[in-house]
């Protein structure tokens, strides 16, 4: 019989399996939907941010750095350059023995070898060896044959002219940047555009150019032209090189203009420096001490004091002076002359520098038209350069009688080297001040002019008629009883003004026994065609301008007038040079007034304090034995106090101090070991 029960479909597995496919599809689906969905998200909402992480992996923006634009003299010779070099660089990853190969690259690209394994360990990917290296650098460390090695192109500064010019120019650092002088000035103009260009990156991270090279002009600064004339540059550094090493001189300055229209022919400092390797330079060399420092020029300046009387109506050329025999008291100091004399017209006052009767000049005049002249001359004032650091100089207000004289003769106020040769081209040029400038043009690539000077009127500051006068008297300085009979030439009539200035002590806020010794002179004297001035620091040898700077003047201007083709003057008659340097006739005086004095030798101090009753200075006893020092106070009217034993190392109050008589003066003593 037929079991029915057997036969029958078992309905409740059938459906536990329907609903587990159900499931699973439902399960698949919503995966499917996930991914579908994620897709979406990823291919529509992050495409862009995808894209770029995926180009990072290969595509590089590579920085072509631009072509510094070239720096020229007046006359087109390159004074500045850019040129293209190798710079060296290392994957470390991919060195098998890292200190090893950092010996090798050492030795090859002359660096410390520690150094080199210091910057390849701490890099993982890239490294510097050394940039802008010598193309034999380049090829010692090809030879080495060490994976993971690059070169890269990069632009080099090159000085062509060394040492000349070098304290204009200026240098650039390592990255391209200027760091000195006109290169740092004018680092926009020159250091032009820097382009950026796509580029693959293969499997071993070197940059493949994709868009080929771009146009030089492209990435090319502009040209700076300088109204620098490179032989008188020549010249002018030679022949104050020269002038500093035989005064045994710190530092020496000398500038060359043109008295036409301002331009700055010449530029020298010394000591010099090579910007092509400016580490093997003196710090204080690189400084461009003519166009920056500020000083104070001396006797130079009685040129102006003479030349703002003369413009008042003040004096005339035949006022005279009573020169006081070379002392003069003025309150509790007294200004002295560096030889006496008794009376002197305003020619004779330039041809001797008498500081007495310049103080009285000044006098003259009055303060407010002193400093007002000062100023109109140019000085206290910026020249514009363009010079990073230029001092402006200052002319403080004299409020005291002393300082209105020592400002007559150039103490107690600074100026720069460009101050002072731009106004003694004012009296070159009959009375007009021009503005002194130093770059002519500036051209970019495609030869559209960014900047150009031309010759500039700052304004009229004597009339042509006092300018022609005071340059005449100044042609009295170079004759035979002037103080610079050095710097006159046999072709050439020269006017010019030494200058002899004490150098001022910051910590002791006085003068010091240092000196500037300095010339300005203009040639030729009918119709000036150069202004030169020549300034040594602290000489040694000789203190005096007209010793010092007066040879180095003539040196500079004999080539000058050849290379600028000036015909020679006409000829000076014996009769005229002595008429120039005979003494002035007197009038009636005391004889005890007009009785000469004996010259004084040795360096004159321009001017020095006279003790009030009751005071007295301080005696120098450094360096002495007790007893000796103890005696020579006591002899002073001083009190002295001695501590520990030996010989005196130092004293307070300081030598030359002015006390009142009486007052204690502590000695510190020591024992030599």
């Amino acid at each position: 019989m037929r079991d029915l029960k057997s036969a029958r479909i078992p309905e409740s597995n059938t459906k536990g399996l329907r609903l587990r496919v159900q499931l699973l599809f439902g399960l698949f689906l919503a995966l499917l939907g996930t991914a579908f969905g994620r897709a979406v998200y990823l291919q529509v909402f992050q495409q862009e941010k995808l894209r770029g992480l995926a180009q990072d992996q290969y595509v590089r923006q590579i920085d072509i750095p631009a072509r510094r634009g070239d720096i020229f003299d007046r006359r087109g010779t390159p004074l500045a350059q850019s040129v293209e070099v190798d710079s060296i660089w290392v994957d470390p990853s991919m060195l098998p023995n890292v200190p090893q190969a950092a010996r090798q690259l050492a030795r090859a690209v002359h660096l410390d070898g520690n150094d080199v394994a210091a910057r390849l360990s701490r890099a993982k990917r890239f490294a510097w060896v050394k940039r802008q290296a010598k193309p034999q650098e380049v090829e010692a460390v090809k030879a080495l044959g060490l994976p993971g090695l690059g070169f890269m192109k990069e632009p080099k500064r090159f000085y062509p002219q060394r040492e000349l010019g070098a304290h204009i120019v200026g240098m650039v650092g390592t990255d391209g940047h200027g760091l000195e002088g006109l290169e740092l000035a004018f680092e926009d103009e020159l250091s032009g555009q820097n382009s950026r260009t796509s580029g693959f990156r293969d499997a071993k991270g070197r940059k493949l150019m994709v868009q080929g090279a771009l146009d030089p002009l492209e990435r090319q600064g502009a040209a700076v032209t300088l109204t620098l004339d490179r032989h008188l540059q020549y010249v002018a550094e030679k022949a104050l090189a020269k002038a500093v090493d035989d005064a045994k001189a710190v530092a020496g300055m000398a500038v060359v203009l043109d008295p036409r229209t301002g331009e700055l022919l010449a530029l020298a400092n010394n000591p010099r420096f090579n910007p092509n390797t400016p580490e093997d330079g003196v710090k204080n060399a690189i400084r461009n001490r003519a166009a920056l420092d500020a000083f104070e020029p001396g006797s130079t300046m009685k040129a102006f004091v003479v030349a703002a009387a003369l413009e008042q109506k003040t004096i005339t050329p035949d006022t005279l002076f009573f020169c006081e025999n070379g002392a003069f008291r003025i309150g509790r100091h007294t200004v002295n002359d560096t030889h006496p004399h008794g009376w002197l017209n305003a020619q004779g006052i330039l041809q001797v520098s008498s500081n007495i009767c310049a103080a009285k000049v000044a006098e003259a005049l009055g303060r407010e038209k002193m400093v007002a002249a000062y100023h109109a001359f140019g000085f206290a004032e910026r020249t514009g350069l363009a010079l990073t650091g230029e001092s402006r100089g200052v002319i403080p207000f004299p409020k005291s009688d002393i300082s209105l004289a020592t400002q007559s003769f150039g103490q107690g106020m600074t100026s720069t080297a460009v101050q002072l040769a731009a106004a003694y081209g004012a009296l070159a040029n009959d009375g007009v001040l021009m503005r002194p400038y130093l770059v002519s043009r500036v051209v970019d690539p495609d030869g559209v002019v960014l900047l150009e000077n031309q010759p500039t009127e700052l304004r009229r500051v004597v009339s042509q008629r006092v300018a022609r006068q005071v340059v005449g008297m100044l042609e009295s300085v170079v004759v035979k009883g002037g103080t610079a009979p050095k710097a006159a030439m046999d072709d050439y009539r020269v006017a010019g003004k030494t200058g002899t200035a004490q150098k001022a002590d910051p910590v002791a806020r006085g003068y010091s026994d240092k000196r500037i010794a300095s010339f300005a002179g203009m040639v030729p004297a009918e119709a000036p065609r150069a202004v030169i001035l020549v300034v040594v620091d602290e000489p040694k040898t000789d203190v005096y301008g007209g010793n010092v700077a007066a040879p180095a003047f003539k040196e500079i201007a004999t080539a000058a007038m050849a290379h600028l083709a000036v015909p020679p003057s006409r000829t000076v008659a014996p009769a005229e040079v002595a008429a120039a340097a005979a003494p002035v006739v007197p009038p009636p005086a005391p004889k005890a007034l007009a009785k000469a004095v004996p010259v004084r030798a040795g360096l004159e101090v321009a001017v020095t304090e006279t003790p009030e009753p009751g005071t007295v200075r301080v005696p120098d006893v450094q360096g002495q034995a007790g007893r000796e020092a103890v005696v020579k106070l006591l002899a002073a009217a001083l009190e002295p106090q001695l501590q520990g034993s030996g010989r005196v190392v130092s004293q307070t109050p300081p030598a030359g101090a002015l006390v009142e008589k009486g007052a204690r003066v502590t000695l510190e003593l020591a024992t030599r070991q």
